[in-house]
């Protein structure tokens, strides 16, 4: 292959990767949308907060009825609801952040849309292991990803109360994760990646959505109370630990279903071969 057919195709590799990505953050991107509109669009009738928890349930319904989500999948994201919900009513009672609108739709003072702001990781990570064929490769043991994953989110709550080990940790992945890769399909080819490396670019890329969020009122820091202002940049480490446990949710439960449906598919071989053996006396 020449050098100007090697640019083209490598460019035409990247466009599909983008387009596979695109469609990866559709949830992401509705989510945006709906906090832009909303800001600038005053709703009749219910308060901005419901009004984004109605859309977002709508959102989450048109896309399993489309078969754009599957109903594992769902399951996967209604989990990250639940630990995003969790996670963000300590925060704000800690007075980390705070959602100064009203709403009726507000569980201690947190507005249950916020869970999908967590949804949201789940659903790109989901998409994006289905659509881009994703393969892990040197995963570390079951016990050791969810004693790590634990720990870190755990930590979220704990360093309120006790010395924060954020640092700690993320030396704990880099040392669990140092072999171990992932592997991801674009047109047919195989490229991989090491799995550091995509907790970083994927928290990298959440901290410019928490600035565009941040932007369109979607929640609101102590220092944007007057004017808002850019999320610190220590904020990644924050995002990056989040990634990692959704992340590795995401992983267990995908790696438990495949070996469930290996083991479905044995079975199955096995009685289709008792059969032959039967038929053939």
């Amino acid at each position: 292959m020449s050098g100007a057919n090697r640019i083209t195709h490598a460019f035409r590799q990247l466009v599909r990767f983008g387009w596979e990505q695109t469609l990866s953050c559709l949830f992401p991107v509705v989510i945006f949308a709906s906090l832009a509109i909303t800001q600038m669009i005053s709703l009749p009738l219910l308060p901005r907060y419901d009004w984004l928890l109605l859309l977002f349930l709508l959102m989450q319904w048109i896309m399993l009825r489309s078969g754009l989500e599957t109903k594992d999948e769902l399951k996967v994201i209604t989990l990250f609801h639940l630990i995003g919900l969790a996670l963000e009513i300590f925060k704000v009672h800690m007075g980390s952040w705070s959602y100064p609108e009203e709403g009726y739709s507000k569980v201690f003072s947190v507005p249950l849309y916020s869970g999908f702001m967590y949804a949201s990781v789940a659903s790109y990570l989901c998409q994006a292991w289905r659509r881009l064929d994703v393969k892990l490769v040197n995963w570390p043991p079951f016990w050791l990803v969810v004693t790590l994953g634990s720990a870190i989110y755990l930590n979220f709550f704990t360093h309120h109360f006790w010395m924060d080990v954020r640092w700690i940790l993320s030396i704990l992945v880099i040392i669990v994760f140092w072999r171990s890769w992932v592997n991801y399909s674009v047109n047919g080819i195989v490229y991989r990646m090491p799995i550091a490396l995509s907790f970083v670019l994927i928290g990298f890329f959440i901290w410019i959505a928490e600035n565009i969020a941040t932007f369109f009122g979607a929640w609101e820091y102590p220092n944007q109370t007057e004017a808002w202002s850019l999320v610190h940049l220590g904020k990644v480490s924050s995002w990056l630990l989040l990634v990692i446990v959704s992340f590795l949710i995401v992983a267990s439960l995908k790696l438990v279903k495949g070996k469930e449906a290996d083991l479905r598919r044995r079975s199955s071989s096995r009685q289709h071969s008792g059969i032959k053996r039967m038929t053939s006396t």
